[in-house]
């Protein structure tokens, strides 16, 4: 049995994505392409034709019409054959520039404009004849070989009946001037193309998601190639650094979750903040639920409050707690002593809120073990 491991059934990471990119490998459609070129050439023969008649007009000129000095000029002939490029590509630049365009947006459709080094280099794999043969008897061989067929055939009947219906036209064009039937067999030449390339369109929508689905199926990965690539980005200081930050910000958001649950807040009003929690006959000792400095300690604060946890104002002891004791675990020894006299003034506290008591006095100086004092 195949190794389930090796099998590529999950979906691309983004840096499998990225580095694909960076190969050139992105889908790409021929076929979508070609339509928006034949298309652009179409309705540029009908837009711009009338300015390359005109050039073509300008050359025969230049060349059948010669005056007697001009061929008793040597130079002449340099200079005509000059003026006669500078009109062809005057005609023709508009064209031109329209079909450059067209082959880049054809191209971008799918994948993008991506300019890949990597893909133009010269690799020696590429001379393996083995795999030259591969690649002909392939799927994508026989795709590639099934749409060319499917283009002749729909390309080669609507040439036929469209050579059937603009026959007459065509013939129609001798017994017109010249300066009217060119411009006019362009219009032809330009609806008639139009038209065939219109065939194209069923061609592309067939192979537009034929592309899509293979390109994603070619950077589909296995699951040992996603541990791989795990262990390799977790070797950088940079990605090591984010999962660290994202290991603190999902232990915050826990720590915080639990201080509504709190017994007391036990503070320095200005820098620390210490939440515990205990169950008589559940617990051993009070358990740290949560502590922090600063801004977290603010945020501890304000959600006690929200929530109506009782807090306790005793510098020394939150500082001792802080230092001395880990979120989810119990205090250290050295303070059972003070948390039970913070305790005993939280549980009478409640009766008093009762009405059940009278309102007991705040704990005032608290046994600290040197060992465990913090000045600040």
């Amino acid at each position: 049995m195949a190794d389930e491991s090796s099998e590529k059934t999950e979906e691309p990471t983004p840096k499998r994505q990225k580095e694909s990119k960076e190969k050139g490998q992105v889908p790409r459609s021929r076929e979508l392409t070609t339509l928006v070129m034949m298309l652009t050439a179409s309705a540029g023969l009908m837009v711009v034709g009338k300015y390359i008649y005109q050039a073509l007009e300008n050359v025969f000129h230049l060349s059948w019409q010669p005056q007697r000095h001009m061929l008793q000029d040597p130079a002449w002939l340099v200079q005509a054959t000059g003026l006669a490029l500078k009109q062809m590509v005057m005609g023709l630049l508009p064209f031109l520039l329209m079909m450059v365009a067209a082959a880049i947006i054809g191209s971008a459709m799918l994948g993008g404009l991506n300019f890949s080094q990597k893909a133009l280099g010269f690799k020696v794999s590429k001379m393996n004849p083995m795999k030259g043969l591969a690649k002909m008897f392939g799927l994508k061989a026989l795709v590639e070989l099934g749409k060319s067929l499917a283009k002749f055939s729909i390309v080669a009947l609507v040439a036929w009946f469209l050579l059937q219906n603009t026959i007459d036209d065509f013939a129609r064009l001798a017994g017109i001037p010249l300066d009217l039937a060119i411009p006019r067999a362009m219009e032809i030449l330009g609806w008639s193309l139009l038209k065939l390339s219109s065939t194209l369109i069923l061609i592309a929508v067939i192979d537009v998601p034929y592309q899509l689905w293979d390109n994603s199926r070619q950077l589909k990965m296995s699951l040992q190639e996603i541990k791989d690539e795990m262990k390799d980005s977790e070797g950088k200081p940079e990605v090591k650094g984010r999962i660290r930050q994202l290991q603190r910000e999902m232990s915050q958001r826990r720590m915080m979750a639990d201080v509504p649950e709190a017994d007391v807040i036990i503070t320095n009003p200005t820098h620390y903040s210490v939440a515990l929690k205990y169950k008589h006959g559940e617990m051993d000792a009070p358990i740290v639920v949560a502590s922090g400095v600063d801004h977290v300690a603010l945020k501890i604060r304000e959600i006690a409050k929200e929530y109506e946890v009782i807090m306790v104002t005793a510098p020394p002891l939150a500082r001792a707690i802080y230092y001395s004791s880990e979120v989810g675990e119990p205090i250290n020894e050295g303070l059972y002593l003070s948390i039970a006299q913070v305790l005993a003034y939280v549980y009478q506290l409640n009766e008093f809120q009762k009405g059940q008591a009278t309102q007991p006095e705040m704990p005032g100086e608290f046994d600290i073990p040197t060992d465990l004092q913090r000045e600040k």
